[in-house]
């Protein structure tokens, strides 16, 4: 009985450690003296024009500026391509 009360109080305080180790830096991030800048806004579309199958970003993103836009990158399981620019 004693034995198995050791065990079960080892695994609580062990338990404890990693749940207090993975809250700790979060708080700490929290709390950044630093001024952060305001992140600038990426508007995303599908693009229209391309067909099949997004292999090479460079492609997308050629077809993307054809349509106005500054950019693409091929994303997803099905790999489309997105095409991006500042909002």
């Amino acid at each position: 009985m004693e034995r198995s009360m050791r065990l079960v109080s080892a695994a609580l305080v062990l338990a404890l450690l990693l749940v207090a180790t993975e809250i700790g830096p979060m708080a700490v991030e929290g709390r950044s003296a630093k001024k952060v800048e305001p992140k600038k806004r990426t508007c995303e579309s599908q693009n229209q024009k391309f067909k099949g199958i997004c292999f090479l970003a460079s492609n997308c993103a050629t077809s993307c500026t054809t349509e106005g836009f500054n950019g693409g990158q091929c994303r997803g399981f099905r790999r489309r391509c997105f095409c991006s620019k500042a909002c």
